[in-house]
């Protein structure tokens, strides 16, 4: 195994598995998500030596998956049905302290039904805390497209929790 093989391994193991998660919060299927990291770390492995800055990685690969996971929602190569893996209540365990197991089921029912590119915009800012100018950057769009995709997605997702939210109106009660 060669020194850029090795590097490339360590990098794997050590950023692999957040990677996984992100991809999870943007298809909403484990198996998906999985394909979406190889394709993304076999685009980087591929680009390793041109990628001078190491410090850069994390930011071309996330720039890589989602990019992928875009390209293929545009292109009609997702699987509309969603298989809920062993993994999936582990996703969002740190993203709402407080709360319980129900509740992250129901945000990540809602985030499968917020549009590709809002929910793009929102993993990126909100699970992945980049700043407008990086996610700007990641999906090679304005800030100002950032910010209207993040509040649009924002909406979507109340919008979207306030439906599930809201009890339905019993009419037997009212006779």
């Amino acid at each position: 195994m060669t020194d850029r093989d090795t590097a490339f391994a360590d990098y794997f193991a050590a950023r692999s598995d957040a990677m996984r998660r992100t991809a999870y919060l943007l298809c909403g299927d484990w198996h998906r998500a999985e394909d979406l990291v190889q394709v993304a770390f076999t685009k980087l492995y591929l680009a390793w030596k041109r990628i001078a800055q190491r410090e850069a990685m994390d930011a071309y690969a996330r720039q890589t998956l989602v990019r992928t996971f875009l390209s293929e929602r545009r292109l009609g190569w997702f699987r509309k049905e969603n298989v809920a893996g062993e993994h999936a209540d582990t996703v969002l365990n740190t993203a709402i302290p407080g709360h319980g197991p129900e509740d992250r089921m129901v945000l990540q029912e809602a985030l499968k039904r917020v549009p590709p590119g809002q929910r793009a915009v929102l993993v990126l800012r909100y699970w992945e805390d980049m700043s407008v100018d990086q996610t700007a950057q990641v999906l090679k769009c304005s800030t100002g497209t950032v910010k209207s995709q993040a509040a649009r997605g924002l909406q979507t997702l109340r919008d979207l929790l306030t439906d599930q939210m809201t009890p339905t109106f019993d009419r037997k009660r009212t006779r």
